[in-house]
């Protein structure tokens, strides 16, 4: 079998490249970007500010869904987005652990 097999890789690994594969298009960095500075969740206006269609943007919002970057909830005939913090901790985490073994290596 192959390296790519999801096998090979820790629970954890196979998390963060998830994770880090949905934040690999900047429309979805975008999106992040633009729920981060509502403050509060969106429901219809993440359309009117991106240059993207409207099925397009449902397609990132779905991928940074199942990636749990974004959580959603249905308000009538709307579903509102907002970040999931428990996932972006996670990122906080992994990140972290890396600069301070590189810091601790003392290498480059």
């Amino acid at each position: 079998m192959g390296a790519s097999n999801k096998d090979h890789y820790t629970r954890q690994q196979n998390r963060i490249a998830a994770i880090a594969k949905a934040l690999g298009h900047p429309a979805r960095v975008a999106i992040i970007e633009y729920l981060l500075k509502a403050d509060a969740c969106i429901c219809g206006d993440i359309v009117d500010k991106l240059p993207l269609a409207q099925p397009t943007v449902s397609q990132h919002l779905k991928e940074l869904k199942q990636a749990g970057l974004i959580k959603g909830t249905i308000e009538g005939n709307a579903i509102c987005y907002c970040i999931n913090e428990k996932t972006f901790n996670i990122l906080k985490d992994y990140f972290s652990k890396i600069i301070v073994t590189a810091r601790n290596q003392g290498c480059c």
